[in-house]
């Protein structure tokens, strides 16, 4: 029987390309991916910012390989709640051959950020890089992307394998750039391909980038410059949870920030598919301004005085109103705008699928994305394209 050795490839500069990362920062390990340019960072008004670009969803490496073995040796970084017996788990890590999904695996345990609670100091507790090991794929050569956790900063330190591993083919996928919050980013999701965009994408054949950004979706214009920038046949924009949640706008100033981060996209992409989607449902938010909290029952709660709606204060029904009325505004110069009210990826009747009040459940993430394809790609749809053959998986 032949022994085939497992041999190291470049994770920079050679065949694996790390798509859905828009910088890969070096760190002492190896490659920290990140899902915003390294020119934003000296524009983040905070380290929740820079955080949250950490947060791998929708990174994945994609190559092709005749290997039947292959290992991702990584260095994960995860919270420990005060109080809690374990760190957060570190997620999963996926691998899809050919567009199907053929394994996971858990992430290993690295570096824990122990958090003591509100203004106290939080403690490292330094870990080491550990081994995914992949066995038994299908003889051949094939087309592999293996997907990060999508809730833990993850250093990409060595990539190995048993056998040839060549750069990827092009292969003719639409590119799709979505921007949003959490409910976008999906840290609750049972792994990378369970993300709402990433069920989407495999529905409907294309290629995302998502560049959600949780607790910080506040239509700034270094997001808007990015999206600008990027390649993408397919633009979508999921906006308004945040802007209630942290009340960090106004009816007077809301309208001309969506007009602005409108028009900087438009800039670079000026007849590309591009779709606004409102708020999805969120009961303490839904009629009620922010801010919010988390009361002693673990669900969001909001701060916010109703009276105040009469003085511009934002709720998510205002928000959803004024992007319908904005985007029918433009809709006369600009055919290729397009609107989804949020609330038909998640309603009234999936509230019970929202543990916390605000960010859904596995089940729910999968029915956003199965919903989500079902309006944007069908026929009539905004996304659809005669030309595009079907799902990959």
């Amino acid at each position: 029987m032949t022994v085939v050795a497992i041999r190291e490839y470049p994770l920079v500069g050679g065949p694996v390309e790390v798509r859905g990362a828009l910088d890969l920062e070096r760190t002492p390990a190896g490659v920290m991916p990140r899902r915003l340019p390294a020119w934003t960072k000296e524009q983040y008004p905070d380290r929740s910012v820079y955080g949250g670009t950490l947060l791998p969803s929708g990174v994945r490496l994609v190559f092709r390989t005749d290997a039947r073995v292959l290992e991702l040796e990584v260095l994960t970084s995860t919270g420990q709640l005060d109080g809690a017996p374990e760190p957060q788990p570190p997620g999963m890590l996926e691998l899809t051959v050919d567009g199907a999904l053929v394994d996971r695996r858990r992430a290993p345990l690295g570096h824990v950020l122990r958090m003591a609670g509100p203004g106290a100091e939080q403690q490292l507790v330094p870990g080491k890089p550990g081994t995914v090991r992949f066995a038994g794929l299908p003889a051949g050569m094939k087309r592999v992307e293996l997907w990060l956790p999508q809730q833990t900063p993850t250093e990409l330190v060595a990539f190995r394998a048993d056998g040839e591993v060549l750069a990827p083919l092009p292969d003719g996928r639409p590119r799709w750039v979505h921007h949003g919050s959490s409910i976008s980013h999906c840290p609750g999701a049972d792994g990378p391909t369970g993300t709402w965009p990433v069920v989407a994408a495999r529905l409907a054949g294309v290629e995302v980038t998502n560049l959600s950004q949780p607790g910080n979706d506040l239509l700034d214009p270094y997001v808007a410059r990015t999206i600008r920038d990027l390649p993408a046949d397919l633009i979508s924009l999921k906006t308004g949870i945040n802007i209630v949640g942290l009340a960090a706008f106004r009816l007077r100033t809301f309208g001309p920030a969506v007009h602005g981060f409108l028009d900087t996209i438009r800039d670079g992409h000026p007849d590309t598919p591009l779709l606004v989607v409102s708020p999805v449902s969120c009961p303490a938010l839904d009629t009620r301004p922010g801010p919010t909290s988390l009361g002693p029952d673990g669900r969001i709660t909001a701060l916010g005085d109703p009276a105040e709606l009469e003085r511009g204060a934002l709720s998510l029904q205002v928000v959803r109103d004024e992007l319908a009325r904005i985007v029918a505004l433009r809709q006369a110069h600009d055919p290729h705008l397009h609107h989804l009210d949020g609330r038909e990826l998640l309603g009234p009747a999936d509230t019970d699928d929202l543990p916390d009040g605000l960010h859904p459940s596995p089940a729910a993430y999968r029915r956003m994305g199965e919903r989500f394809a079902a309006h944007a790609f069908a026929p009539g749809g905004p996304f659809h394209s005669p030309a595009r053959t079907g799902p990959t998986a």
